[in-house]
This record gives structure tokens, sequence and C-alpha cells, in this order.
């Protein structure tokens, strides 16, 4: 079947089949752009002309971890310079001066059981009474959306069902990155071989857990990580399979591996715009038009803008405030600049809050009533956030965002103290 077809039955709803997607996968020059102008045009039927992104504050509630991945800069080790956790007075402080600036969403994210092999973690638990990461995470989501009225929205690693049933009583919806579906990737030479987290069936499993329950869900791929394009289409099928069987996936994130210095994969090539805009078409085409498909402007500064052509409709999380702590090197755009760009492109970007507008419209199949009020008074009759706290944030004369070394101040190590050098 040739490319011209395949792309007229997905325009003609028909669903992508994997055979045609990894046909697809090979298309350069006329083909490719034939390939991302039916993925724009597919986003346009569903999504219109406008794009959402959710105004955030990142909360790097603790960078131990107990995994290794070989892309990663954000995990530390206690003795390493930088190792940190944040106190809840100090999570207080950043998201009550991030609400006086319109920020909505409050995103934690964290390492995935630090507790299991620092005994650091163990000892900071036990002086609050607890023994697990997972618990001092609900603590901060309780006392953030109680003391700010903020929504909370974490990333915490694997999670069983317990777990996510105590998060969703506190989280207006949760997330974990699938990243991909290869097992190839775990083997001794790969970036998972020392991330026992990272096992695909594991964060499978909590995905499809999340489904069960009725839990409004982030996930998505990370390209550039040693997998191959069969390998991120079969990662995408993954996780369409589990939205038919749950209808829980509010977003798929289409994200890009950044070099750096301090990663052992610090030499690997980070993957091209081409790779970037063939990957979120193939998204767009294999979860179809309803999805929300979104990728991070910040990691490609120069060329994000291409990314509206490929058939994205959300730009994430961007923070008027905090810095992004996976990628400190890569500072958000100024939504002013976000805005400009958009318009630029042909569309008109709205904010969003941490839940999508049809997760809020079906009611309580997916928000616990507690969380009702919490909504309501952010959210327009649209389901997007209130035009009074969108001018907010753009208002030139809002306060200078808070400065990494600012907020790396204001954590602790697990000892309680300022983390020491290794």
């Amino acid at each position: 079947m040739s490319v011209k077809t395949v792309l007229k039955n997905c325009l003609e709803g028909k669903s992508l089949g994997r055979s045609e997607a990894v046909a697809l996968s090979s298309a350069q020059g006329e083909e490719l752009s034939a390939l991302l102008s039916s993925a724009s045009e597919l986003r346009d039927r569903h999504k219109g002309k406008t794009i959402t992104f959710s105004p955030k504050l990142f909360i790097p509630l603790t960078n131990l971890c107990r995994d290794f991945c070989g892309y990663c800069a954000f995990r530390k080790a206690p003795e390493e310079t930088g190792a940190k956790t944040m106190t809840l007075d100090e999570v207080l402080r950043v998201v009550r001066r991030g609400k006086g600036l319109g920020c909505t969403e409050v995103l934690f994210s964290l390492g995935d059981k630090p507790e299991r092999i620092y005994p650091e973690m163990r000892n900071f638990l036990k002086q609050l009474g607890l023994r697990r990461t997972l618990d001092y995470l609900r603590n901060a989501c309780e006392l953030v959306l109680e003391e700010t009225g903020l929504l909370p929205h974490s990333n915490p690693g694997l999670m069983g069902r317990r777990d996510l049933e105590r998060l969703k009583e506190v989280n207006i919806s949760l997330g974990l990155m699938l990243e991909n579906v290869g097992e190839r990737l775990m083997l001794p030479s790969g970036p998972h071989a020392d991330a026992p987290d990272k096992r695909p069936s594991l964060r499978l499993k909590t995905i499809e857990e999340a489904g069960k329950l009725r839990i409004p869900f982030t996930t998505g791929i990370l390209i550039g990580i040693g997998e191959n394009w069969e390998e991120r289409i079969d990662s995408l099928f993954a996780i369409r399979e589990l939205n038919q069987r749950y209808g829980h996936i509010q977003e798929v994130i289409i994200q890009n591996f950044r070099a750096k210095s301090e990663i052992p994969m610090r030499d690997c090539p980070e993957p091209t715009v081409d790779e970037m805009l063939k990957t979120i078409a193939l998204a767009r085409l294999i979860l179809g038009g309803e999805m929300n498909i979104q990728a991070p402007p910040n990691l490609t500064p120069e060329s994000y803008p291409l990314y509206l052509y490929a058939g994205i409709n959300d730009w994430g999380g961007v923070s008027p405030m905090t810095p992004d702590y996976i990628n400190p090197e890569a500072p958000w755009p100024q939504l002013t600049v976000l805005v400009q760009k958009t318009a630029e492109a042909g569309f008109v970007l709205k904010p969003r809050l941490a839940i999508y507008p049809e997760f809020i419209f079906s009611g309580e199949k997916f928000i616990p009533p507690a969380l009702f009020p919490y909504v309501e008074r952010l959210c327009g009759e649209d389901g997007l956030l209130k035009n009074e706290l969108f001018r907010r944030l753009v208002t030139p004369a809002r306060p200078e965002g808070l400065k990494v070394q600012e907020l790396q101040s204001s954590m602790v190590n697990e000892h309680g103290h300022e983390p020491r050098a290794r």
C-alpha cells in the first residue's frame, strides 16, 4: 500500500496498523512532507487551532533515586553535591509564590523509591513517622491542595494499586513516562541496565492500574536513547492499546533526549529535528485526532514551532517561575514569546489545568468528588483556565522568576543539612 493511500485512510478515520506505521517511519522528502501534513490536518479536524499549555510549578521533591539511567542528570546519591529533599515548609513557600504569578499546576517530580537503597532517606522518613517516599509525596500533595488550592500532578515512578488509590485522593492527575517498551534497553550496554524501575512490563502495569482506577494519566516516550523506529512505534501502540481499554490517558509526550556532560550517555547523538517531527506525526496518526499530544518547547528552542506542523496540540507544562530540573540547561520560553510563536504559526495559545476539559466534563468518572471544588475555582466554562488567571500569567510586570540557585538553597538533604560535596 502506498504512503498516499495509508495517509488517506488515516484521514478517513481508519486505524493505522503497525506494518503501515513502520513503513511510514522511513518516509523522506515529499513523503515526509505528506506525513506531517496529514498529521497536522488530523489534529486540526479534532482540536481546531487551539494549542494549550499548563502554567506549572516544578517541585523536585527529592532527587535521590534507586535507578541509574544512562541519560539522567536529575538523580543524585546522598553524598553528591546537589543531593536534596525539600521540606514541606519549603514546598509551600515555592507554591505560594507561584500562585501569585497565576500558576495552577504543582508538578511533583522525584526519584523512584530512594529509601530502598539509601539509609539517609529512610532516616529522613522515619523522623516524620513515614516508611516510604510515596507516603511523603502524598502528605506534600495534600498540604499543597489544602493550603493553596492549586492542583497537584505527580510523577513519582512505579506505583502499585494502593499507591495509585491514595495519590488519586490528592492529585488531579498522575503520570509515568513509558519511555520505551524495548526490553533490549535493559541489557548491560543499555540505558536502563541499572534501572530496575524502567522494566517495560512494570511500567505498563502501572499505567494499566491507573486505567482501572480511572485516573487521568500522562505518559509518553523518550526518543534518542538507543531505541530503533520499530521500538518507538511499538511503544506508541502499547499506549494506544491501554487507552482503548480504559480511556484514561489524557496526554502523550514525545520527548527528545538531551546530552549532558555529567551523564554516562554524554557522547550519544541527540535526535534530529526531523526525527522529532516524524515521531510526533506518527504518534498523531497512531493515537488519533482526539489524543492530546505534546512536545516540550524548551528542549529544541531553535525549532520548537515546527512541532505545530507535525500535529501536537499542547506544549505541556511551562513555568514562569521554576526551572526544568530534569533539563536545567534548557530554560522555558517566556510565555509572551510562546504566545507569539504559536500565533505566528496560525494557532491560539490557551492555558489549561493539569486535567484536560474532556476529563473535567466527564464528572465523577475521573474526578473524585472531594477535588471538584478545587477544579471549579480555576476552570472556566470551556474547561480551560479562567481568563483572568491567564492575564495574570502574561502580565509583563510580574516578578522575576525563581532562579535555580535560589530554589536549591531552599532544599535540604536527608540529614537536614546542606548537600555535601563528594
